[in-house]
């Protein structure tokens, strides 16, 4: 791991090509602390069956480094992979907390009638050890965190500036691919373009982590960016208006299949990444 401002955080990234995503370890060389953000729960929808490859390969790096997980953080409840967070929590020293956004409430008032999850699902966040709120702070060992919140994507979406480090789940992209879709339930494009105006407001110094890519054939996946490059954003350049964008993202959102793990993902992920749900095969999760 490479030597850092102690003021400022160490990021790793992982990337799983399966769903184009990006999982983040962040670390406090002072005091070893870490926090896992957004990780992966391998999946396979034909089976039903997950499986733990990709979150192996945090939990290795976790023990190969000496690190102490104090955090692992959603940035949203996602759609298109599923979360291992409880997997992760079950294996890691001194359990730690899992958190996400408190408009979590909403998605799943959202979903308990459009996944049939039951009247004994609760809908009060209960599933996750933390909610947080816009402005929330918190600490990675020596390093505050400050809570955003971005929604607009999803209305759960959060981003956490930790130190210099934005991590903004699904809310921006890389520049040449543009922003989030606002098509599903609770989405808003208006509040999506509200939130990156105040991601574009950071500091330019920021590292902005991005939470998927999806690169060209051949080309290798970009997973940090900064409010400079994005100002240069395919869809945000040249001073596109409140409304110019509002249009632009509706007529493309209505272009867009669902994803293809739309199901599985929100049904464990509400739940914070428990697998209770009898809709999956659990029985490669384990080993």
């Amino acid at each position: 791991m490479p030597a850092m401002n102690a003021a400022n955080p160490t990021v790793t990234p992982f990337y799983d090509p399966a769903t184009a995503t990006f999982s983040y370890i962040v670390a406090d060389l002072v005091t070893s602390a870490a926090a896992i953000i957004d990780p992966v729960l391998d999946y396979n929808p034909i089976t039903r069956e997950p499986s733990t490859h990709s979150a192996r390969q945090l939990l290795d790096f976790v023990v190969l480094h000496g690190l102490k997980v104090q955090w692992i953080l959603e940035t949203h409840a996602h759609a298109d992979h599923l979360s291992s967070a409880q997997w992760l929590k079950e294996r890691l020293d001194g359990q730690p907390r899992v958190g996400i956004g408190a408009g979590i409430r909403q998605v799943q008032t959202t979903f308990k009638g459009r996944l049939s999850l039951g009247d004994e699902f609760p809908t009060d966040g209960s599933q996750f050890d933390v909610l947080f709120d816009d402005g929330d702070r918190f600490a990675l060992g020596s390093i505050p965190i400050e809570v955003i919140a971005t929604p607009g994507h999803t209305s759960d979406s959060v981003t956490y500036l930790i130190g210099d480090a934005a991590f903004v789940g699904d809310t921006l992209f890389a520049p040449r691919y543009g922003t989030a879709r606002c098509d599903f339930p609770g989405g808003d494009a208006r509040m999506l373009y509200a939130s990156m105006q105040r991601l574009l407001s950071l500091p330019a110094q920021t590292r902005i982590y991005l939470c998927h890519d999806y690169p060209a054939k051949g080309v290798d996946p970009q997973f940090v960016t900064d409010p400079v490059a994005q100002r240069q954003n395919v869809h945000l350049k040249d001073a596109v208006t409140l409304e110019e964008f509002v249009a632009m993202r509706e007529a493309r959102d209505a272009t867009l299949s669902p994803p293809k793990l739309l199901e599985p993902s929100l049904r464990a992920n509400v739940r914070a990444g428990h697998l209770s749900d009898p809709f999956f095969d659990t029985k490669g999760v384990n080993p």
